[in-house]
């Protein structure tokens, strides 16, 4: 039975960002969705140390697309949640509903 790892706030947010964004999820457009979803605008640097210890934990995987011009002849790096991911992010989400379950958060009219 393998252990499904605990996730950090930023760490469910790049995985929910890529599942978002689907087959065109590289940096920019990770990025571009973190920031129109949570009004927050995550440093690249911080985006990619994020995505390569998600990958280490083996909740994504990457691939290289073909070089372009528009990029000076570097390719872009995809990635793809995997099931791991996926099962990941659904248990950190399924805690934060059971913790929020009856839970009335003041000025807040639902959560």
């Amino acid at each position: 039975m393998r252990v499904i790892p605990s996730l950090g706030e930023f760490e469910q947010t790049v995985l929910l960002a890529i599942l978002r964004v689907g087959e065109n999820a590289y940096g920019v457009t990770i990025r571009a969705e973190i920031a129109a979803c949570t009004d927050r605008e995550p440093a690249p640097g911080a985006l990619y140390t994020t995505l390569d210890r998600l990958e280490d934990k083996g909740l994504v995987s990457s691939s290289m697309g073909d070089p372009t011009p528009e990029r000076g002849g570097r390719a872009k790096r995809y990635f793809k949640v995997t099931a791991a991911g996926i099962a990941a992010v659904a248990r950190a989400q399924r805690s934060y509903q059971r913790l929020l379950r009856g839970l009335r958060l003041p000025g807040v009219s639902h959560a």
